[in-house]
């Protein structure tokens, strides 16, 4: 028996019971969710940094979605703050280091 203990995917126990192995599942509280989003954040950061997968990416916004929703920030309310952001501040595309400023 492999234990876990992490966040995982809507699909993933219909996934595990299709192959027929034994499973445990529970569902969290909110305030455990984000505990375990948070670490998942952690975890699908670290997998990108390991490897600069796309895929990884993909993850990490998914869980940056499934965290912003259960802290009242909707994928579409964070998206309005990061244009906002943009339009004030401007974005990362340029790809410009701040070496020194007095």
């Amino acid at each position: 028996m492999k234990e876990y203990h992490k966040l995982i995917r809507d699909k993933i126990p219909e996934i595990i019971e299709k192959s027929g192995k034994a499973f445990k599942v529970r569902r969290l509280s909110d305030e455990e969710v984000i505990l375990f989003a948070e670490k998942k954040l952690s975890e699908e950061l670290g997998e990108y940094l390991a490897d600069r997968n796309p895929e990884e990416l993909a993850d990490l916004l998914e869980v940056i979605y499934a965290l912003g929703d259960r802290l009242g920030y909707p994928k579409e309310a964070l998206e309005a703050l990061r244009l906002e952001k943009k339009a004030a501040r401007g974005g990362f595309e340029e790809g410009i280091l701040l070496e020194w400023t007095d």
